[in-house]
């Protein structure tokens, strides 16, 4: 079974994902949004559905698809660490500003 970092790893994965993050979507929206077809865009929904991060909800004859967020703790708790450091160093970029407001390095 893919992990979620290996589901991630695909960018049109990550579009589609992007694009259910505002609101659940049909096939045929995903595929018109991101100009691809829809056998491809099946194929995406399905890893990303295999992986648990997206869930399907069958309306009539349509299948909705909508984020799930709960594989994503996964990649949020591996990235935990490496947040400190970027906060470190972002402090100190804007400490490096404040002390020279002219823009000098």
């Amino acid at each position: 079974m893919s992990t979620a970092f290996d589901v991630l790893a695909a960018p049109m994965r990550r579009r589609i994902l992007d694009l259910l993050r505002e609101r659940p979507r049909l096939v045929g929206e995903l595929a018109d949004q991101l100009e691809v077809t829809q056998p491809a865009i099946s194929k995406h929904l399905r890893v990303l559905r295999d992986a648990g991060l997206v869930r399907v909800r069958p309306d009539a004859q349509r299948r909705w698809y909508e984020l799930s967020s709960e594989p994503l703790q996964e990649i949020d708790a591996w990235l935990r660490p490496y947040r400190k450091l970027w906060a470190g160093r972002l402090d100190a970029l804007e400490r490096h500003l404040d002390e020279n407001p002219e823009g000098e390095v």
